[in-house]
This record gives C-alpha cells, sequence and structure tokens, in this order.
C-alpha cells in the first residue's frame, strides 16, 4: 500500500512537470507589444499555476464539485468576509440561484411569487433581470445616473407599490451603487437586495463607516468567473450569504432542488437520512432523494474549482492592476471631458474597475460609431455598455405590445442615453501601460484631427 502511495506521488509529480513544460512552451507569452497589435477589451491571465490545478484535478478524476470546490468556496468566502459561497457553473446560473432562493416556500410571507415586482434597471446585462421574467415576477426599471452609470437612488420611492418584494440590481462595471441608499430603502419596506456583482469582485463600500466588499451587504451576492471578469475558470460563478438559510436555500435549487445538504460523495449529514417525515412520502423516506423545490443541476466541476484555486491567490494583483489601469485611462483623457462624460466612482467607493466607460456628448463633432469604428480598425477592442436598453430588444417585444409583464418608472432618459451614445475599452490585467498608451494616445488623436 505504501509503496503505491510512493508510485502515485512519482508519477503525479512527473505529469506536473511536463505540463510546466508545456506551458512555457505554448502559452508563456514574453511578446513585446507594438502600436497596432490587437488589444482585447479583457481576457484571462494565467501562469503554470492554473495549469498544475487542473491537471492535479483531472489525476484524481473526480469528475463533479470535489475537494477544489471545497477549498475554493472556504477560501472565497474568507476573501469576502462573508460566511458562505457555493459555487455554481455560470454567473448567469448565480443570479437565477439567487433569485429562485428567494421563491421558496420555506420563507413564508417573504417569498417571491409570481406578479410580485423586481426593481431592477434596464442599462446592464439581461441576466439580471431574466431570472424574474423567466419565474413570472414584474422588473420595474428605473433610470441610471451619469457618470456612475449606476440606478438613480431618488427614484427608488416612485418605484415602489404594494407588490414589491425586492431590488436586484448590478454594480455597473465595478463602480459599486449607492449601497448605503438602497440598503436603507430595502430595510425600511422589507425588501430583498441581491447585489449582481459580476462585474465588481474586488470592489469596496463604505457601508455604516466600514469598507465592506461589494456582493456582502445585500441579502445575496453573485460573481462570474467567465474569462474577461476579475478572475476566471473558464465558465464559473459563485452566490454569497451570512444568511445560513438563504445558503441552503440556493444550493436546494443549485443541486436538482433537493432537501439534503450532504455534500457530492457523502452520506447522512443531517444524522436523519432515514427518520423524517416529507410531504406525503413513506416515514422514513432517504432524504437523498426527498425534493423541497423544482430546482437544477447547475454545479461547477473539481476542475473548473481548481483552476479558480490559482486565480484565488492572483486576485489582489488583479484588483490592482485593474485600478491601476483605469486611472492611467482616466488621468490620460482628462483634457477630453468638453468631448466624453468621462466616468467617475461612487462616492464613499473604491472600484475594481471592469471597464473604462465613454459617453459621447453632443457637441463632440462625432458620434458613437465612428469613433468605435476608428478604434477597432485600430486593433482596439471595444464594447457597448451591454444591453444598452434592454426593454428595447426583441426579447422585450411582446410585452411592449401588451404593455404587461414589466413598468418603467418614467422615461429612462439616462438609460437611451447610454444605449446611443455610449461604450467602454478595456482595463484588464493584461495590459501593459503601454497598451493603455496606445490606446490613449489612440482616442486623443481621433478627437483633436
Amino acid at each position: 500500500m505504501e509503496e503505491g502511495k510512493k508510485k502515485e506521488k512519482i508519477l503525479r509529480e512527473q505529469v506536473i512537470q511536463a505540463a510546466i513544460k508545456y506551458y512555457e512552451f505554448k502559452h508563456k507569452d514574453s511578446r513585446q507589444f507594438f502600436p497596432g497589435n490587437r488589444i482585447p477589451y479583457a481576457g484571462r491571465v494565467f501562469d503554470e499555476r492554473e495549469i498544475v490545478n487542473l491537471i492535479d484535478s483531472s489525476l484524481d478524476f473526480w469528475l463533479t464539485t470535489g475537494r477544489y470546490a471545497e477549498r475554493f468556496e472556504r477560501e472565497f468566502a474568507e476573501f469576502l468576509g462573508i460566511q458562505h459561497c457555493s459555487l455554481t457553473n455560470s454567473g448567469s446560473s448565480a443570479n437565477l440561484l439567487a433569485l429562485m432562493a428567494l421563491t421558496s416556500p420555506k420563507l413564508g410571507e417573504r417569498r417571491l411569487k409570481p406578479g410580485d415586482e423586481i426593481i431592477t434597471v434596464a442599462a446592464g446585462f439581461p441576466t439580471t433581470v431574466a431570472p424574474a421574467v423567466q419565474y413570472g415576477a414584474v422588473p420595474v426599471f428605473v433610470d441610471v445616473e451619469l457618470p456612475t452609470y449606476n440606478i438613480d437612488c431618488t427614484q427608488l420611492e416612485q418605484a415602489l407599490s404594494v407588490n414589491s418584494k425586492g431590488v436586484m440590481v448590478a454594480h455597473t462595471l465595478g463602480n459599486p451603487f449607492d449601497l448605503q441608499s438602497v440598503r436603507s430603502f430595502c430595510d425600511r419596506h422589507n425588501l430583498w437586495l441581491i447585489e449582481d456583482n459580476c462585474d465588481a469582485l474586488g470592489s469596496r463600500y463604505l457601508y455604516n463607516g466600514e469598507w465592506r466588499y461589494t456582493g456582502t451587504i445585500g441579502h445575496l451576492g453573485t460573481s462570474s468567473f467567465y474569462p474577461p471578469h476579475h478572475m476566471t475558470m473558464g465558465e464559473g460563478g459563485a452566490v454569497y450569504t451570512n444568511d445560513t438559510t438563504l445558503k441552503r436555500l440556493v444550493e436546494s435549487f443549485r443541486d436538482w432542488g433537493r432537501d439534503c445538504w450532504c455534500p457530492s460523495g457523502r452520506d447522512n449529514t443531517c444524522g436523519n437520512r432515514f427518520t423524517q417525515q416529507f410531504g406525503e412520502l413513506p416515514h422514513g423516506y432517504d432524504h437523498k432523494y426527498v425534493y423541497s423545490h423544482f430546482g437544477y443541476n447547475l454545479k461547477v466541476t473539481d476542475m473548473q474549482a481548481a483552476i479558480g484555486c490559482a486565480q484565488l491567490d492572483k486576485l489582489n494583483g488583479f484588483i490592482a492592476a485593474r485600478k491601476k489601469n483605469w486611472t492611467q485611462l482616466r488621468e490620460n483623457l482628462a483634457e477630453l471631458a468638453d468631448l466624453f462624460i468621462l466616468p467617475e466612482a461612487t462616492v464613499n467607493s473604491d472600484p475594481s474597475w471592469f471597464g473604462f466607460l465613454l459617453t459621447v456628448r453632443e457637441q463632440a463633432g462625432f458620434t458613437r460609431e465612428e469613433i468605435v469604428n476608428h478604434l477597432e480598425m485600430k486593433g482596439i477592442q471595444t464594447r457597448m455598455l451591454f444591453a444598452g436598453n434592454l426593454i428595447k430588444h426583441p426579447c422585450f417585444d411582446g410585452m411592449r405590445r401588451s404593455g404587461k409583464g414589466y413598468r418603467a418608472v418614467g422615461s429612462l432618459e439616462n438609460t437611451d442615453r447610454i444605449m446611443h451614445d455610449t461604450f467602454w475599452v478595456g482595463v484588464y490585467p493584461g495590459m501593459s501601460g503601454d497598451m493603455i498608451g496606445y490606446m490613449s494616445d489612440t482616442i486623443r488623436d481621433y478627437c483633436t484631427k
């Protein structure tokens, strides 16, 4: 037995050393940047440590959630300073699980029911809103403010109705929304708050005099680990909370809707596997096959989590690089404030930026399309602020025609402005100072030609 373990260790080390050599041959990038080289808006930043973890996990051939997933959930929760983290297969699934957890009958009168309303914004990514629509809840859209691009808190009371049950909104491109105002509003009216933190991992907000990470101030927070985000597993996401009841509900919906909370491959965590009564099932029916919800299978694999563990060790460096790149762009483009609405951090916040937003002013002398086309031709990748105005998209055609299924507060003037005039460029950690300088020079040169 001992001899077998020694041989396994030797073979595993040989495989890992071969993987490191392969990384250095195939992936290690020592190329110098030259003006005109393509600059993506985002991308994965990794080294041999991610590949080592991935190979190490694959050798176990434990293909579902396992030791790396448990490690990541523990260490990620420690990083955020929160009690519970539940891994899932994407940030969009994280948003789905966060909302569906609130529909559980176990929450009694506070549960979200079809027809109840969720306050949100249309200037963002669709999967912040899609879970509410798909469940049969009603999104209520309020406008956003410029230059923070976040929810306009002055419209919250106007959005409120007897059917309001929660607020679900994202921190726009890493810039925290006014959490003090939004959480206070939710507390006054007994509403749930879900923070879509997918674009803001590592951002902080001064809440009640204490600096806290975004995603930890609401009842539930979500993250995405898709390659463009602050850290990656390839695909992957997480839901986090300080509420043990909500944690168990999230994991029930994630894990087929089951009532049992045993980790994968383990039995009888509760100690009452065959001694309980549920619904009209026979007394003592196996707790591992009791279903309290109509759930899904949205777990992450251990190989994805293994990559995440290596990325998590680098997260502080990633955050610092994003802040540095954003600040350099902001300083370099300050002279163009008469042509662009330049982004500003929310008061009492310390953003971990996802991108650098620019809104073309009316007097600029050029359109968004014109400058975006110029930048793309120069090899600088650009992006819109996601949906622009989500309710103008084809997925809302039926609801717009019927006048049912959503509400909007006012005209959403700034949301429409973003749809027409706003774009952004990247600040991800893979960008060098030369790349930031080239982007700045290209934008300045176009504007002063």
